[in-house]
C-alpha cells in the first residue's frame, strides 16, 4: 500500500513531523467501534464540547471513562443477570468500549450521566506560547 492509498495519504505530501499525528489518526479510524452505542459530538462554542452517548439502562457505576495519550476510553460493563422476561427487546444494554481521539491541549472537563445520556465535557485550553503571534512591519 503506498502513501496515497490510506486513509489520511493525501495530506503527507503536504506535512513534514506529522507521522505521529498521522499513525494515531490511522489507529482512530481502523478502530472497529461499530454504531453502538449512538453518539453525538456537540461544538458548543469555539473552546467547547461535548460528546452525548445515548446509553439507557445503565447506572453510574457501569461507566469507566479514562484519558491516555490523547484518546479518551469510555466503557460500560452490563451485568449479564436479567430479572425480567422480555417479550421484546429493543434497548441494547450490552457492553461497549468507544474510543474517541481528542486533538493536543483539549482536556476532560467532567462527565454526568442524565436520563440515559452520558455527557462528557471537554475543554481545548491553547497555552499563550502556543496562540499565533502577530508582527508589524516597521
Amino acid at each position: 500500500m503506498t502513501i496515497y492509498e490510506e486513509p489520511f495519504g493525501h495530506f503527507r505530501p503536504f506535512s513534514v513531523g506529522f507521522d505521529e499525528m498521522f499513525k494515531k489518526l490511522d489507529a482512530i479510524h481502523n478502530q472497529p467501534n461499530g454504531n453502538y452505542p449512538p453518539y453525538n459530538i456537540v461544538k458548543k462554542d469555539e473552546d467547547n464540547y461535548v460528546i452525548e452517548i445515548a446509553v439507557a439502562g445503565f447506572e453510574k457505576k457501569d461507566f469507566k471513562i479514562s484519558l491516555e495519550k490523547s484518546s479518551l476510553l469510555v466503557k460500560a460493563d452490563k451485568a449479564k443477570t436479567i430479572d425480567k422476561e422480555f417479550l421484546h427487546q429493543g434497548i441494547a444494554g450490552r457492553s461497549f468500549q468507544r474510543t474517541f481521539a481528542l486533538a493536543e491541549h483539549v482536556s476532560v472537563k467532567g462527565a454526568e450521566y442524565i436520563n440515559g445520556i452520558l455527557s462528557i465535557s471537554l475543554l481545548r485550553e491553547i497555552p499563550e506560547e502556543d496562540k499565533p503571534v502577530e508582527f508589524k512591519v516597521k
